[in-house]
Formats: structure tokens, sequence, C-alpha cells
């Protein structure tokens, strides 16, 4: 099992200031290599790979790359290395846009990795040696499990964070015994769940909006290439660092309270990228993250013996859990009413049959035909919704 372990870093200002030359090193490094690749391809039609660009580097350093841990500067020709694997796999798949690899900015190259060796936690855990760095202070908040394979450093605009790749032996999986839910994903609920359990959309970003306007407006009167400009760039991207921040720590809390509660939770399999084209909601489903909710759950039911199933989400909403019936309903229309007398909250119902398609039968289909156990499901579910209450405090 390999888990990421992230710290937050105090450098000291001379520390600071080699963490940003190093930065700076390795994106000139990347483009540099990316350079060479296209001028040879152009002139002499050869494919130059990583191993060749590796061999020249080691004999041919500048004065500055003399100053960065070698196997730094061998992780950023992988990185381009990788890019252009991932082009050519593109490219066969034919999926849209290739996406031929991009000469880095200053605002696009955030990170640099030691791959092997050239850093060393210390003991106690509140220092790490970096190589040509020194000896950085962190905050150790919970201790690292296994062998450390990789170490990461980050810039997150004034703020660095070290991420910590750890190898550890895979334990047996011990599926728990707690009860399964289903759970619709939405806007105004952010999760609706199958007991009746509902999570409110604490909506970090329309609340921080206004702000958010405010500094923008400052930023576009701003002269570019002016210091005032990148001072006031750097007062923007906190606000939206807060903004995620916020977002993270909500569904961090949200997807461990889940994992605890419950033994299978069952998704829907939203396609979000498509979702988004939808330019009126574009940007509260952006803010709902969805994607980043199942991926926490996913990760987190890992370690807890908890199964999580993806399920296709066609005619959830539409579907009567009773019955089976398709009954059309509008995103304005709030309430599941159907024939066979059947009237409850439209994420609830679609919760029910999210839960039956991923718990009902082999391949978790849904039973349209099987009301004997769809009536049995509606009332246990009915039956626990109004004593079950959600704990986790939503803004």
């Amino acid at each position: 099992m390999v888990r990421n372990f992230k710290y937050r870093l105090y450098p000291t200002p001379k520390q600071r200031t080699l963490l940003n030359q190093t930065l700076t090193t390795c994106r000139y490094l990347y483009n540099s290599a990316l350079n060479h690749r296209i001028t040879e391809y152009k002139d002499n039609k050869h494919s130059v790979t990583y191993k060749e660009q590796a061999n020249y580097l080691s004999g041919n350093k500048n004065d500055y790359q003399v100053n960065v841990h070698s196997q730094v500067l061998q992780s950023t020709l992988k990185r381009l290395d990788t890019s252009f694997t991932n082009f050519f796999r593109r490219i066969k798949e034919k999926k849209g846009k290739a996406g031929f690899p991009r000469f880095k900015g200053d605002n696009r190259y955030h990170s640099f990795c030691y791959p092997q060796s050239g850093f060393k936690l210390s003991n106690d855990g509140d220092r790490i040696t970096l190589s040509k760095i020194g000896v950085v202070k962190l905050i150790y908040h919970r201790p690292v499990v296994g062998k450390i394979k990789t170490c990461t450093v980050i810039r997150d605009v004034d703020q660095w964070y070290v991420i910590l790749c750890c190898e550890s032996p895979d334990t047996p999986f011990v599926q728990s015994d707690k009860p399964a839910v289903g759970i619709d994903l939405g806007i105004t609920t952010l999760a609706s769940l199958s007991n009746g359990v509902e999570y409110t959309n604490p909506r970090h970003l329309k609340k921080a909006e206004q702000k958010l306007h405010q500094a923008q407006r400052i930023l576009s009167k701003r002269v570019k290439g002016s210091e005032n400009r990148y001072k006031q760039r750097v007062v923007v991207a906190k606000q939206h660092r807060r903004i995620r921040n916020q977002r993270d720590d909500f569904l961090h809390k949200l997807s461990r309270e889940l994992v605890t509660t419950y033994g299978t939770i069952v998704f829907e399999d939203l396609k979000v990228k498509n979702m988004l084209k939808n330019h009126k909601l574009a940007k509260h489903i952006s803010d709902c993250s969805w994607n980043k909710l199942v991926q926490y759950t996913t990760y987190k039911a890992e370690s807890a013996g908890v199964t999580v199933v993806l399920v296709n989400p066609k005619n959830t909403s539409q579907m009567c859990s009773n019955c089976g019936q398709i009954v059309k309903k509008t995103l304005a229309d709030r309430v599941h009413s159907c024939s066979c007398g059947v009237v409850l909250d439209r994420d609830y119902n679609a919760s029910v049959n999210i839960l039956k398609r991923g718990t009902v039968g082999t391949t978790g289909s849904y039973a349209c035909g099987d009301n004997t156990s769809t009536l049995a499901l509606l009332e246990q579910v009915i039956s626990v919704k109004q004593e079950t209450q959600p704990s986790l405090v939503v803004g």
C-alpha cells in the first residue's frame, strides 16, 4: 500500500531563497530540455529520450544546476519524459485534444522531487533535512507509516509543504459489518443519504465571492509587469487558497464520517466533466467537488474495511424507488410523486435507487420487478429516517 503524508514547512528566509532558486533552476531545465526535444526533432527527425538527456546533464551542469541535488534534476527530466509519454498516449486514444507539452512559466511550476535520496526526517519528526537546502522545520502532526520512498516539496503561493510518499505492507481487507448507504450528490443538498440524513452544501465559493471579486477588480486595474500587480496577484491567490482549504476540510470531515458510520457506500458514477458544459450550473458544480468527495471516501475506505461502489446514474432521479416506474421530472421538480402512491423528496428517492443498484443482485443492477424486496427496503429506510440526524456540523 502506498500512502502520502503532507506536512507544512517553515523555512528560514535563507532556506526560502534556496527553495525558490531550486524551483527556478528546475523550471529552466525543464524548458531547456523541452526546447532541445523540439529542435532535435525538427532538424534531424530524432526523438530525444530521457536517458540521452540525463547522460548529457551529468557532465554539463551550469553554475546554477551544481547547487541542486542531482536526483532532483533527473526527476525534472523524468517529469518532461512523462509529459511526452502521456501526450503520445492521448494521440493513440484520440479523445479530444492531445495537448503537446508546453513551456512552464513561473506560475506553472510549483514543485520539485527527491525520488530516492537527498532527504532525511529527524528522529523527533520536527525537522527534515533537504540536500543543498538545509534542515527545515516542519509541523509533524501525524506519524509516518511505512518506508519513505520519495519526497516532494511544493510551493503554494507563499507557503511551503512537503509530501512524503511511503510504502507499507498491505493489510488484509476485513469487510465491515456496518449498514450500507446510498448517496445522491446534489447542489442545494450536497449529499442526501438513503437513511434520510442530509448534508447541506456549505457553498464556500459563494460566501467568499464578494471579497474575491473585489480583489480581482483591483488586480485588473494594475499595470502588467508592475510590482503592485504581483502583490495583488498574491492577494487573489491567497483568497482562492482559503476557499480551497475550507472545501477540502469539509470534504475530509464528511468522508471520514461516512467511512466511520457505514460499511458499504454507494455513489453515482457521475461524469462531472460533461456536466460542467452546462454554463448555468458549472460554477456551483465545481464548488461542490463531487469527485473529490468520492476520492476522499474511497481512499479512506481502503484501510477501514469499507466498500465503495459506483453505479450507473441513469434515471436514478426519474425512477420510482417503490415500483420502478419512470416519472419524468425537471430540475425544478423537487418532489417525487408516483402513480403507485409513493410521494418522496426527489433526492431521497434517488438515494434509495442508488443504494439498490449497488447492493441488490450480484451485478448491483436494479431489479425492476422485485417489488417485495423494494417495499421491504423502503419500509426499513423510512422507519429510521426520522430518528437519524447528521452529526457533522455544516456551515
